[in-house]
C-alpha cells in the first residue's frame, strides 16, 4: 500500500497500520481492496486503507467469540482493570499521535485535538474503576421453602461498533472503554472518512496486554462491512454513533437474532437565550455550540431560539464573533474553524445554505466556499448566521453538520419550549437565563437526552449522554452505559 510522504512536522503518515485488525495481526481484505483517505485542509492523498466486508467482517467476529470465550474471560476485574489502566498509559503517551492523525485525516483543529487529552483519559480511568464495581444482588422473595435469589451481572458477549468520523480519538474510546471494562469483545468499524485513528487504538490495546481478539478493527464502508456487521447473528450488541437514518437500517438488521442495540443518532439542539441571560457570555456559548469542530457535532447547538428584546443585539454580536474566527489547516495552531471532513460534505452545506435562503432565510454572516488561495485544495466554508428563521424551514429541522447557525425569535417561556420540541430529534439542548424558575421550567420540559444550563457541550465520564425521540436510545459514558454491556442472570436456589 503507497501513502502520501510527509505531511505534518515530525508525522510520517507511512510509520502508521493501514490495514485490517483481526486477532492482533495486521492484515490485507480479502479481497485485497483498498481505498483512498485524505487530508481534508490539503486534499492530500494520506494512504490507501484496506477495504474490509462481510469476508472480513466475519473473520473478525469470529476472532471476538474464541476470545470471549478464551483467556479473556478468565480475566478477572483487577486484571481487566489493570489492562485500561496500561491503555491510558499508553494514550497519554501516544496522544500526540492520535491528535496528529485526527488534525490530517479528519481536519479538526489540532487546539481543539489536543484540548480532548483530559476527556480521553478520564474516560478510560473511568471505565477501568468501573471494572471493580460490578455486582449483582441478593433478592428477598416470598416463595415457599428455603429458598435463595440472587442476581450476577454477566458481559452480553461480541459487540459490533460502529463510529462516525467527527472526533476518531473520544468516539473509539466510547466504544472500547465500556467493552474492556465488562469483559466483552468488540469489532470495531470506523467511519471510512477517518480511519487511522482507530487503527492506531487498536494496536495500542495491544501493547496494553489485552489479549489478541478482544478488540479487532475492520475499515470499511458502512453499506459493505457496517451492514455486515449490524446483521452478523454471531453479534450479541451493536452500538453505532451516526446518522439516523443509518440507525434506523441498523434496528432492522438486528432482528437478524433479536441483538442489543445502542443508537447515538443525529441531533438539531435548540440552545434557548431568554432576555435576563448574562448576554456576552451567551453569544460565546451560542458560538461555540454551533461552531465547535466546524460545526461537526451530533449535538451542536444550531438552532438559536432567541428572546425577542435581545433578537437584533444577539445576532450582530454573534455575527462579528463568527467573522472574526480564524478559518485554516487543522495543523496551525491559530485555526478556528478548519475543513468539513469531505468535498461531498461541503456541497451539502452550502446546498443548505442555497435552500434557507431560498425559503426566507437571511444569510446575516458568512455563506461562502473557500477555494482560492490556501484553501484552493480544502474543503472549506464560512461559519454561517441565517436570520429571520422560522422553525418549519428546512435548515431549522434538518441536521446539517456544518458551521450554521439558524436564529429564530420567540416572546415566552411556552413559545421557547414549543419551538424547541418541534423538532424529531431530541439529542441536546443548551439554556441560558438568570432565572432560576425558568431554568428548571425548560430543564424539565424541553425534550432532550441532556440539557445545559449556562453552559453548553460540558462531558463528563460519570454522566450519561444519550438522546431521545430520532435522536436514539441507550447511553454512552456513565453507570448507564456499563449497564448496557451486561446481561441480568438471575438464581433461584432451593437450601432445603
Amino acid at each position: 500500500m503507497t501513502t502520501s510522504m510527509i505531511t505534518a512536522p515530525g508525522l510520517d503518515v507511512r510509520a502508521f497500520r493501514n490495514q485490517i485488525l483481526i486477532d492482533g495481526k495486521f492484515r490485507n481484505s480479502i479481497s485485497g481492496r483498498t481505498f483512498e483517505t485524505r487530508n481534508p485542509a490539503t486534499g492530500e492523498l494520506l494512504t490507501h486503507v484496506a477495504e474490509g466486508d462481510a469476508g472480513d467482517i466475519d473473520a473478525a467476529v469470529k476472532s471476538s467469540r474464541r476470545a470471549f470465550s478464551g483467556p479473556w474471560r478468565k480475566f478477572s476485574p483487577f486484571e481487566r482493570q489493570a489492562g485500561l489502566l496500561r491503555f491510558a498509559e499508553l494514550v497519554d503517551q501516544h496522544f500526540e499521535e492520535l491528535v496528529m492523525l485526527d488534525v490530517l485525516d479528519m481536519g479538526v483543529p489540532i487546539t481543539i485535538a489536543r484540548g480532548r487529552q483530559k476527556r480521553a483519559l478520564g474516560l478510560l480511568r473511568y471505565y477501568a474503576g468501573a471494572c471493580v464495581n460490578i455486582s449483582g444482588a441478593t433478592l428477598p422473595n416470598s416463595l415457599p421453602g428455603d429458598v435463595f435469589t440472587y442476581t450476577l451481572k454477566r458481559p452480553v458477549g461480541v459487540v459490533g461498533a460502529i463510529t462516525p468520523w467527527n472526533g476518531p480519538i473520544i468516539q473509539t474510546i466510547w466504544k472500547i472503554g465500556p467493552v474492556l471494562a465488562t469483559g466483552c469483545t468488540v469489532v470495531v468499524k470506523p467511519a471510512e472518512e477517518a480511519p487511522l485513528t482507530t487503527l492506531r487504538l487498536g494496536e495500542l490495546v495491544l501493547e496494553a496486554g489485552i489479549p489478541e481478539g478482544v478488540v479487532n478493527v475492520v475499515p470499511g464502508f458502512g453499506h459493505t462491512a457496517g451492514a455486515a456487521l449490524a446483521s452478523h447473528t454471531d453479534v450479541d450488541k451493536i452500538s453505532f454513533t451516526g446518522s439516523n437514518a443509518v440507525g434506523q437500517k441498523i434496528i432492522a438488521a438486528s432482528a437478524s437474532n433479536i441483538k442489543r442495540v445502542t443508537l447515538e443518532l443525529g441531533g438539531k439542539s435548540p440552545n434557548v437565550f431568554f432576555s435576563d441571560c448574562d448576554i456576552e457570555a451567551a453569544v460565546q456559548g451560542a458560538a461555540t455550540g454551533a461552531f465547535a469542530n466546524t460545526g461537526q457535532v451530533c449535538y451542536a447547538g444550531t438552532r438559536l431560539l432567541v428572546q425577542r428584546p435581545i433578537y437584533s443585539e444577539f445576532v450582530e454580536r454573534l455575527s462579528a464573533i463568527a467573522g472574526n474566527l480564524k478559518i485554516g489547516g487543522g495543523i496551525d495552531p491559530q485555526t478556528q474553524i478548519g475543513p468539513v471532513v469531505s468535498k461531498a460534505q461541503l456541497h451539502r452545506i452550502a446546498d443548505y445554505i442555497k435552500i434557507g435562503s431560498g425559503e426566507g432565510a437571511e444569510v446575516c454572516c458568512g455563506g461562502k466556499l473557500l477555494d482560492t488561495g490556501n484553501f484552493k485544495d480544502g474543503f472549506f466554508i464560512q461559519p454561517t448566521v441565517l436570520t429571520n428563521v422560522r422553525n418549519n424551514m428546512k435548515v431549522a429541522q434538518d441536521e446539517i453538520f456544518g458551521p450554521v447557525a439558524c436564529a429564530i425569535p420567540f416572546d415566552t417561556v411556552e413559545e421557547a419550549t414549543t419551538i424547541a420540541n418541534a423538532t424529531t430529534f431530541g439529542l441536546g439542548a443548551g439554556v441560558w437565563t438568570r432565572n432560576v424558575k425558568t431554568a428548571h421550567y425548560m430543564s424539565e420540559n424541553i425534550q432532550a437526552g441532556t440539557v445545559w444550563v449556562n453552559t453548553y457541550s460540558q462531558l463528563d465520564p460519570s454522566v450519561p449522554f444519550g438522546g431521545l425521540k430520532s435522536s436514539g436510545y441507550g447511553k454512552e459514558g456513565g453507570l448507564e452505559q456499563i449497564a448496557d454491556y451486561l446481561a441480568t442472570k438471575a438464581v433461584i436456589m432451593n437450601l432445603s
